[in-house]
């Protein structure tokens, strides 16, 4: 092989791996969104239907979703302030006894609260006779979190100085049955709004399908690529998806102001950067589940 014939050899090998040049790209993409925009138009004024029923599958997972939130962060708000009530014998030695108990696992806080306070506080309250103060002195105790309190309660059993001990074990119970009802129930609106998504794009990526059969056969037949036919579909998909969300977000936002007024009733903290989060999965959700219902429709079609 001469210099010459050398050199345009390697010239045809670097060129066949040069890129497309930005004007040819830019052509391609200006063919994508006109498809795009073609789809949307054949459909019609089905696309109305398509983007109210998107938007309620949408609002019904964003609002258990935001609601669920909501419930969680009053959940381990409320969990967090219930304490272990220890009473001691009479000649118990409290500060050893304080000591031994905040070595246990898990254990935030320890106050200690005397019998003549509790006795003052609770004649406050009710109308007690005038006898002697019959309350032990006490120990509340602070654990991380509700899930804790069992643990905490089975070390004091070998502290010495306690005589007694008891907490509310049924609030707790009552806590934590609320909180798995709600993430249950957020987990089968996510499966079903997601089967609902996938199914509603995919019947309408279809229409489109079956109105411009031939014009994709023909397509197929030139050799052009698959990604260039699916594309569009699976954007149209996703344009159906976000514009389904956008629209939800607006009935969310409705609900997010009754729930900061519930928070604010209890006096209780939201779950932080709770609507953000909200919004970010109901786009999300909307987006990626509406392009999966078209790519598995147009994958159907393609492999026919």
């Amino acid at each position: 092989m001469t210099k010459g014939s050398k050199r345009q050899y390697l010239k045809q090998k670097i060129k066949s791996h040069i890129p497309k040049d930005w004007l040819t790209e830019l052509r391609i993409t200006y063919r994508i969104i006109v498809e795009v925009i073609k789809g949307i138009g054949r459909t019609g004024l089905i696309n109305i239907a398509i983007i109210t029923t998107m938007a309620a599958i949408l609002t019904i997972f964003g609002v258990i979703f935001r609601t669920t939130l909501s419930v969680s962060s009053i959940v381990n708000e409320m969990g967090s302030v219930l304490e272990i009530s220890a009473y001691l014998e009479k000649n118990a030695d409290v500060n050893a006894t304080i000591k031994e108990i905040k070595q246990i696992d898990n254990v935030i806080r320890v106050q200690y609260i005397p019998k003549d306070k509790s006795w003052n506080e609770l004649k406050k309250e009710l109308d007690v006779p005038d006898v002697a103060n019959p309350l032990p002195e006490t120990l509340h105790i602070k654990v991380k979190s509700p899930d804790h309190i069992d643990e905490v309660m089975a070390g004091m059993k070998n502290v010495k100085g306690i005589s007694d001990m008891s907490y509310a074990k049924d609030l707790v119970q009552k806590f934590k049955m609320i909180d798995k009802i709600s993430h249950t129930i957020t987990f089968v609106v996510i499966i079903v709004s997601c089967l609902l998504t996938i199914t509603v794009v995919n019947n309408t990526i279809e229409l489109v399908i079956q109105s411009k059969k031939e014009e994709i056969e023909i397509m197929r037949l030139m050799g052009v690529s698959n990604w260039y036919i699916k594309f569009p579909l699976i954007l149209q998909g996703a344009i159906y998806g976000f514009l389904g969300a956008i629209v939800a977000v607006i009935p969310i936002n409705i609900v997010q102001g009754y729930l900061q007024k519930m928070h604010a009733y209890f006096m209780m903290p939201c779950y932080p950067f709770a609507q953000s989060v909200t919004i970010f999965f109901v786009l999300m959700l909307g987006v990626l589940f509406s392009a999966g219902g078209s790519f598995l429709s147009i994958k159907k079609h393609l492999q026919a």
